[in-house]
């Protein structure tokens, strides 16, 4: 044996767990409701800290939950099922979605229970019915705040900068450990029960180029670049894939600051492909949708206009849609001229009194522009948009210079997809049947979300992330419980 393969063998730290937790974002509701059991628990973080884009998340969706009861919101989890199917085209697993949406609820109360406050039960965009998007205070980042306690009141042992790199199986398949990369030397975790959730792969282009049709070298990630690893390991492992492709997609998307951002996604913008032509109706209120409009466009590119006196609506009577916190409805928008000159400088806003000047500046012709606007400006006349039937509240003409116009773009938050899973959050090999031992949730896996990330039913991605983790762990615990003590 060599030298090198010597030090090798020294380097690796043999332990044991119940149960193994491959990451620290969603994945601490799988260690909480495990320990919770009396699993013995190890979380696997590859990161210098726990959350990931669970920190930066807002709010989550929940059906019949103690808020809703006290607030005398009427939101059944056989309405939320239905709408979930049905957007989906039931293209989708019923089971999965609906043990999301049953366990939903009550996790709303487990984590009251552990210290979580909600500063609202709200709608994610304006007159959406029922109310259903839970908002935490303090956000995502005190979600992970209070599980991480509760990991620490529990005994959890996190393992930071500890990526793991590989399940190991038995002769039969079976889940047997997992081998992990530690600070210092490998980590050898002896264990008869895995749970995955790692989050994606929004930041492996190789995998996004390979695997999301709606990905481009232009689109922004708005979130935290995750490379995969628990698909990697889950496919070597022998699981099944199921749902590759979907990214939760929005736009348009100004790449400039929030501010501006929220000023360009309103319904009194006029949103123009670069030919100048409106392609969507500008009231359109779920960014997946709208981001699919835009993906037709040329260059997947569009410019958000408004002239001189929306950009005084904006600051005087506030925000119309008002999606992006804390920019609600009827936010006053008091600092826009100042956000606009800054961003001005970005090169990504063009102020001017001319349409020329504007159009040569999109590469659009500048008649044709020009033709566009006045037709849009007659449909604000007569109070009816005659091309894409938007809210007539909505229709403001594009007189008074200067102009205003903002080259958007899309984003994404995250990758959803991979792993095939049962409702039980079991792992499913090419032939259907559970591989022993191993669980995944979140966005890692499939069969939850169909092309298009459903807004309608808002906060579905973080509910999903929570409650599947929360039914793993429980279920990874009760696997130890039932077939190895």
């Amino acid at each position: 044996m060599s030298k090198k393969e010597m030090k090798k063998i020294r380097n690796i730290e043999n332990i044991e767990s119940d149960v193994v937790i491959i990451g620290g974002g969603c994945g601490l509701a799988a260690a909480v409701a495990a320990a919770e059991k009396g699993a013995r628990v190890i979380l696997l973080e590859k990161r210098r800290k726990a959350g990931g884009n669970t920190a930066m998340a807002g709010g989550f969706m929940a059906a019949e939950s103690p808020i809703q009861k006290r607030l005398r919101i009427d939101a059944s989890r056989e309405e939320i099922f239905k709408a979930s199917m049905d957007y989906a085209h039931w293209n989708i697993n019923p089971r999965l979605i609906r043990a999301m949406i049953d366990k939903s609820g009550d996790t709303v109360r487990w984590l009251e229970g552990m210290g979580l406050k909600y500063q609202d039960v709200t709608h994610f965009y304006h007159n959406q019915l029922p109310r259903i998007y839970h908002v935490p205070e303090g956000n995502g980042a005190a979600l992970v705040k209070v599980l991480l306690k509760r990991c620490e009141d529990l005994g959890v042992s996190i393992f930071y900068q500890a990526p793991a790199k590989k399940i190991l199986l038995g002769k039969s398949g079976e889940v047997t450990g997992v081998l992990a990369e530690g600070k210092e030397k490998q980590l050898r975790i002896k264990t008869d029960t895995a749970v995955i959730v790692t989050g994606g792969f929004s930041g492996n282009k190789r995998m996004l180029k390979k695997y999301c049709p709606l990905y481009t070298e232009n689109i922004s990630l708005n979130g935290v670049p995750l490379m995969g690893d628990g698909l990697s390991m889950a496919f070597e492992a022998g699981a099944a894939p199921e749902g590759l492709g979907t990214i939760l997609a929005m736009g348009p998307f100004f790449e400039g600051s929030k501010y501006v951002h929220c000023t360009a996604m309103e319904s009194y913008s006029v949103w123009l492909n670069s030919h100048g032509e409106r392609f969507i109706n500008e009231d359109s209120a779920i960014p997946s949708e709208t981001a699919n409009a835009l993906n037709k466009q040329p260059g997947k590119v569009c410019y958000a206009l408004y002239d001189e006196e929306t950009k005084r609506t904006f600051m005087e009577e506030g925000l119309h849609k008002g999606m992006v916190r804390p920019y609600t409805p009827m936010t006053k928008m008091t600092e826009l001229d100042d956000y606009l000159k800054k961003d001005r400088e970005t090169g990504n806003v063009k102020i001017s009194r001319s349409w020329k000047e504007i159009a040569d500046w999109m590469g659009a012709d500048p008649k044709g522009l020009r033709r566009n606007i006045d037709e849009y400006n007659s449909y604000c006349d007569r109070g009816y948009d005659e091309l894409l039937f938007k809210n007539r509240r909505c229709l403001k003409p594009l007189r008074k210079p200067p102009f205003y116009a903002f080259r958007c773009g899309q984003a994404f938050h995250g990758t959803v997809g991979g792993i095939k899973i049962n409702h039980l959050m079991e792992v499913l090999d090419k032939k259907d049947i559970p591989i022993r031992g191993l669980y995944a949730a979140g966005n890692d896996t499939g069969g939850w979300i169909a092309d298009t990330y459903n807004y309608v039913i808002s906060g579905t991605a973080l509910a999903f992330g929570i409650n599947s983790s929360r039914i793993a762990g429980e279920n990874a615990a009760g696997f130890i419980s039932k077939h190895i003590k």
